[in-house]
Parts: structure tokens; sequence; C-alpha cells
């Protein structure tokens, strides 16, 4: 998947925060720390440092969702941060965001804090953290 269909992709799923553009995907994928699981019509996107990782951002396209896809890409997710050595995860996910938090909390993801305006005047983010196993 190219940073192309990334930011297509991002944009079609996202207004609030604004979408990543093309070399704003490009740029972070050149950070050996970073790393990428497409699958199906969606990605996401990773970063792994020591034994913590963070979940940057997932992205589906609209004709793909609704399948599966979103679990399937948070479990590959976990996966591949405990590959590459991580304990614990993190991410933030706006608070209004129910689907997406469901999905989070359906693996696992538990509620760890709130970052009041993240996403902009009166919209916060809600922390979660995951402990990973070793396989």
């Amino acid at each position: 998947m190219t940073p192309q269909d990334m930011a297509a992709i991002h944009a079609a799923s996202f207004s609030r925060p604004r979408p990543w553009r093309a070399d704003e995907f490009a740029d972070l994928l050149s950070d050996p720390a970073v790393f990428l699981i497409a699958a199906g019509k969606g990605f996401i996107i990773g970063r792994c440092i020591l034994d913590e990782a963070e979940l940057l951002t997932l992205a589906v396209a609209p004709e793909g969702r609704r399948q599966g896809s979103g679990r399937h890409l948070v479990a590959l997710f976990q996966a591949e941060a405990t590959r590459r050595g991580a304990a614990t995860a993190f991410l933030e996910v706006a608070a209004d965001n129910g689907a997406a938090r469901a999905l989070y909390a359906s693996a696992g993801w538990a509620e760890a804090g709130r970052r009041r305006d993240y996403y902009g005047s009166g919209t916060d983010a809600i922390v979660m953290r995951l402990t990973l196993s070793p396989s």
C-alpha cells in the first residue's frame, strides 16, 4: 500500500483531526521504529520503542467496514508489537468515537486517561492501554 493509498483511505475515514497527507505517511514510515500492516481495504500503523508500542492510526475504506477488518488489523498490530518486544501498548481515540472505542475495548484495551481538547476545542482523546502477552 502506497502513501497515496493510505492518504486516500485516511481522508475517507477522518475529518477531525485533519486526515494525514501522503508525504506525512511517507515521512512516518521512514522511521525504523514504525511499522505498517495493510490488509484488505485498510491499514494500521504502529511504533515500538523499547518495551512500549503505540497504535498511531487505523483506517478502513468505507466499502471495507463492518466486515471485521478493523478487528483483524488490531489483532495483527498486537501480534507485531509483541514480536517486536513490546510489553504494553497505548493509543489515543476521540472520546466521541464510540465505534472505535468499542472495537478497542473488545480487543482488551482499557481506558487509562484523558487528554482534554486533544482533537481540538471540545474533543477529548481517551488514552487506552493494553498489556501485551508474549506468544
